[in-house]
């Protein structure tokens, strides 16, 4: 597939963090990762895995806010570190981000006005202030906000999840080919997290607008993405459709994601009441292999000097281990 069809595509990326008090110590904390999004088709794709993945650390990349160590980030086949011009500000108004504190994401100092009427005049939105308000009132009555309860507010006088929504309210209003919601309702009440998940799919089915949605939690990736991308320290080890992953996984550390999470059924053992082990390795396998060999069941002498590739084990699904290696190498990375 050529780059003109990829909305936007990951290729090869890296980010390495140094220690700052020991030089010679450091942490991968994106290791090679690569896939992309197509332009033909509105998807929501859920990058999971546990706390320490690099979930966050991919996506900081692919806002441009973090530069990888190596390989690129492109957006409609142009290096976003590279792009300038009328390309970059395309790519700053159609790549646009939730993330996890809503209070973060507002400057105390400025009304909730603000995050509306700033890209709207950089991105010449509206005809006249009249035309700027109706836009901005419609925006925020998407997302089940009263505007007059809204408008004229300091975020210190807004729950977060208001907040939340009306981050929200800024993507319907600036209509991006893309959103990325990093953990975008872990700080939510329950009450709430519907009704943002239920406006992130309406974002992508009224207005075509692709999600990468990074999350722990694989109940609510299931109940919102089509596909999904499970990340082991650094490393993709499994991708392919959300239904197929979560319900039938395959690469060894999916299924003991899976099994660490609790049971709704207080009649019904949970199959792994310790959760997830976080012991780090000090094996060779960590520079050279798989680095789930030392936690991993099946493993083999060829985990520890190789790193396997993504095999095909599924029509939609792939699993990064070598119990498949009789199966076809997948290349294509597109979801």
């Amino acid at each position: 597939m050529t780059p003109n069809n990829q909305l936007i595509e990951v290729r090869n990326l890296t980010r390495v963090f140094k220690s700052s008090g020991n030089r010679h110590s450091q942490n991968t904390a994106v290791d090679d990762a690569s896939f992309s999004l197509r332009q033909d088709q509105s998807i929501t794709l859920t990058i999971a895995g546990e706390s320490g993945s690099g979930k966050s650390t991919l996506c900081m990349m692919m806002l441009g806010f973090l530069k990888p160590t190596s390989g690129n980030v492109l957006y409609k086949g142009n290096d976003i570190y590279e792009i300038k011009g009328v390309n970059f500000s395309n790519y700053r108004r159609e790549v646009q981000a939730v993330f996890q504190d809503p209070f973060q994401a507002f400057n105390p100092f400025y009304k909730i006005d603000h995050v509306f009427t700033v890209p709207m005049h950089r991105f010449n939105i509206a005809r006249n202030k009249l035309d700027a308000r109706r836009l901005i009132e419609e925006a925020l009555e998407k997302v089940l906000l009263d505007p007059s309860n809204i408008l004229g507010k300091y975020p210190h006088q807004l729950s977060g999840g208001q907040l939340q929504r009306i981050m929200l309210a800024r993507a319907f209003l600036l209509k991006p080919k893309i959103l990325v919601a990093d953990e975008a309702v872990s700080m939510i009440d329950a009450s709430l997290r519907a009704i943002i998940l239920d406006l992130m799919v309406d974002l992508k089915t009224e207005y075509g607008v692709s999600q990468l949605y990074i999350t722990h939690d694989l109940s609510t990736a299931l109940q919102i993405s089509e596909k999904i991308l499970i990340l082991y320290r650094g490393s993709i080890v499994e991708r392919g459709s959300t239904k197929d992953v979560i319900q039938n996984p395959q690469h060894p550390y999916t299924k003991l994601l899976i099994s660490s999470i609790p049971l709704p059924d207080p009649d019904k053992k949970w199959k792994n009441e310790a959760g997830v082990d976080f012991k780090e390795s000090s094996d060779i396998s960590d520079k050279s292999g798989c680095k789930f060999y030392n936690r991993c069941p099946f493993a083999m002498d060829v985990c520890i000097s190789s790193h396997p590739p993504t095999y095909q084990v599924g029509i939609d699904q792939g699993a990064a281990c070598f119990l498949y290696d009789d199966n076809e190498i997948i290349s294509d990375i597109s979801i």
